[in-house]
């Protein structure tokens, strides 16, 4: 997975239309307002959310609806963890954090999923397994019917919140939407997408249970409903949690743009080759370049700090979101050290 990931990508000559790259305003503010609006979408509407379902849970004696509440407060935790992910990450570096807080934003989004399991799922598969063992007591379903449609409307809005955005970003970097939301390295807004998904799969379910119930007056409708609930919250746990782990551990460029970066900066002066490339995605708008470089070897000093410079600049052109260019002058495989004390040693 790590080597289709899409993150800043590039334009112009020679650029990939599948690896996109944001534009160069977002990358001077440090931030995504767009993912910040969705979030904070989300979480509104699953706080209210949260409190009908569990009114309308005891009301009724619905173990789906119970898990639809849980589901619903781990989801408003979620995204409290998010907006805090996406305002710790976009601090500038510092002595202590020289390269900045961009991976901050992968922790916080990782305790989310956490959130999302223990809240969400671990609820409502115990509910559920309760429910087919000791059976429940149905009570008036009405209200939970009048709250799931109105769940239905203020997560569809939330959900189409996040597909916009999805959409949006998708467009101006020229890939498809779909592959855009599995590879986006912008977590938060996947997370919002992802939950958003799940909620109104799991209100489909929860109506299920209760049409199930009511009909055939066995409690094991609602049970099941629950169980499943529960597992789809698993999955999207699942999901999250092993994105924002790849992100966390470090993850390089795509293999089509670390060729992009290795052709770019073979173009420079005095460049002739690339010996090692390493490449690091610290955030939605945060690459890092570092690379061993053999320049020619009759270049001087100040063509060489100029070609470094150039470099840069060509770099951050071509790729928006590449913030940081580090160039090490380093000797072919086969020159030979002056003094004739033989060939340099493999790399």
């Amino acid at each position: 997975m790590a080597s289709e990931e899409i993150t800043g990508g590039g334009h112009g000559s020679g650029g990939q239309a599948d690896e996109p790259v944001p534009p160069p305003e977002r990358i001077e503010q440090g931030e995504t307002p767009e993912s910040t609006v969705t979030v904070i979408v989300a979480a509104l509407a699953n706080l209210g959310i949260a409190v009908a379902k569990a009114m309308a849970g005891v009301i009724s004696g619905s173990s789906a609806m119970l898990s639809e509440a849980a589901h619903s407060v781990a989801d408003t935790v979620t995204e409290v963890m998010l907006l805090t992910a996406l305002r710790r990450s976009v601090r500038p570096a510092d002595e202590e954090h020289p390269l900045g807080y961009g991976p901050e934003r992968y922790i916080w989004a990782m305790l989310a999923s956490v959130a999302t399991f223990v809240g969400g799922a671990v609820f409502s598969l115990y509910d559920g397994i309760h429910t087919l063992t000791h059976g429940e007591e149905l009570g008036n379903p009405l209200p939970s019917y009048i709250v799931l449609a109105v769940a239905a409307v203020l997560e569809g809005f939330s959900l189409r919140t996040g597909i916009r955005q999805i959409r949006g970003e998708a467009a101006r970097f020229g890939t498809p939407a779909r592959r855009y939301l599995r590879y986006t390295p912008d977590t938060a807004v996947k997370a919002v997408v992802m939950e958003d998904s799940a909620a109104v799969s799991g209100l489909l379910l929860a109506a299920g249970g209760l049409a199930g119930a009511q009909l055939t007056g066995s409690s094991v409708w609602d049970g099941v409903a629950s169980i499943l609930i529960g597992l789809l919250l698993v999955y999207v746990a699942w999901v999250l949690g092993h994105s924002n782990a790849e992100l966390l551990i470090g993850r390089p460029l795509p293999p089509t743009m670390r060729d992009s970066v290795h052709e770019e900066l073979l173009t420079v002066p005095h460049i002739v080759d690339v010996l090692e490339l390493t490449t690091l995605i610290q955030g939605p708008t945060e690459i890092l370049i570092a690379a061993k470089v053999n320049f020619r070897d009759v270049a001087s000093a100040e063509q060489v700090e100029w070609a470094c410079e150039d470099a840069e600049e060509q770099l951050r052109q071509r790729f928006p979101a590449i913030r940081r260019v580090y160039l090490d002058p380093t000797p072919g495989v086969h020159q030979v050290r002056p003094g004739g004390t033989g060939p340099t040693s493999p790399r």
